[in-house]
């Protein structure tokens, strides 16, 4: 039976979700919240962001910044991956879910661009940690997942919100929207 990751990324966090196969009748076998950033830490989420929507100033700051949020991301990603295979599971892969897919570099608007800046760096978080335990990774827009899924799966697009709404009676926890796509992505891996 094929197991994969599903992501999708926030500011700061992400909604990590496991599906176990078949591809026809995937179950949902856990379903956290991970932290990308220290909570503690008042900039982490928002680690471009200055004050009042300006961006803050290249620099030794900012990149000591960046590189304590790559390393407490990646521990975090890591601890949940392994703790998923040290209870059996074997990954297909990881589906990440994100806002935006555009390069932050062609944004004019600065507090766009910020938010385009946070939104690819706790993105390049998850998939790094994928990367680095060799686990295939596919990077899907929210906006387009539903469509991508009706194309693959074969099934109707209400259908799989049907399906994917029905996931959430089967964990303990909330099951929102962010939860619900993180499903998608991994009923995608698992499909590949």
């Amino acid at each position: 039976m094929a197991s994969a990751l599903g992501f999708t990324i926030k500011s700061g966090w992400a909604c990590a979700v496991v599906l176990d196969g078949p591809a026809k009748s995937p179950e949902v076998v856990a379903s956290l919240r991970i932290e990308l950033s220290d909570p503690r830490d008042a900039h982490g989420r928002q680690p471009y962001h200055a004050a009042a929507g300006t961006a803050k100033k290249p620099g030794p700051q900012l990149d000591k910044l960046i590189a304590s949020i790559e390393a407490f991301g990646r521990k975090s990603v890591d601890a949940f991956i392994r703790d998923q295979e040290t209870a059996g599971r074997r990954f297909a892969g990881a589906g990440i879910v994100v806002g935006s897919l555009i390069d932050p570099a062609q944004i004019a608007n600065d507090h766009i661009r910020i938010h385009a800046l946070e939104g690819q760096l706790f993105r390049s978080i998850v998939k790094h940690a994928a990367d680095r335990r060799q686990l295939a990774s596919f990077i899907w827009r929210e906006r387009d997942l539903y469509g991508v899924a009706a194309k693959e799966l074969k099934r109707p697009e209400l259908e799989l919100r049907r399906t994917v709404a029905g996931f959430g009676r089967r964990i303990t926890g909330p099951w929102r929207a962010e939860h619900k796509a993180a499903s998608v992505a991994a009923w995608l891996v698992i499909a590949k």
